[in-house]
């Protein structure tokens, strides 16, 4: 591995942080700095802090970035979930976004567990 971006982790979370800006993009307007924010917000932490822990070339700190990512990446999950509750998202919409927080919080932590510290 060379770099951040040759982690499935980081390339998986870059397209949930995509899919999660799409799917916004239609939130009502009053929600800009509300829930749409939120949710960009914690998407774009996920791969930004796989990125900075890997750079950090230490397991210990790149574990440390790897339980901030799968803690917003639980943020992120809570966040769909109202937004579906107050009928931003569609079920359907909510479904694929969720699936794929689900198997990246997955890979997350059996990455983390695999790094000695």
């Amino acid at each position: 591995m060379r770099t951040f971006r040759d982690l499935t982790i980081w390339q998986k979370a870059m397209l949930l942080t995509t899919n999660v800006y799409q799917a916004t993009g239609n939130f009502p307007q009053g929600e800009l700095f509300g829930l749409t924010s939120q949710l960009r917000r914690s998407a774009v932490s996920i791969p930004s802090n796989i990125a900075e822990g890997y750079e950090r070339r230490s397991d210990r700190e790149f574990r440390r970035f790897l339980r901030i990512a799968i803690a917003s990446l639980y943020e992120l999950q809570t966040q769909i979930a109202i937004a579906v509750a107050v009928g931003f998202l569609t079920e359907s919409s909510s479904n694929d976004m969720t699936a794929q927080t689900r198997e990246l919080e997955v890979m997350l932590i059996a990455f983390e567990k695999k790094i000695v510290t």
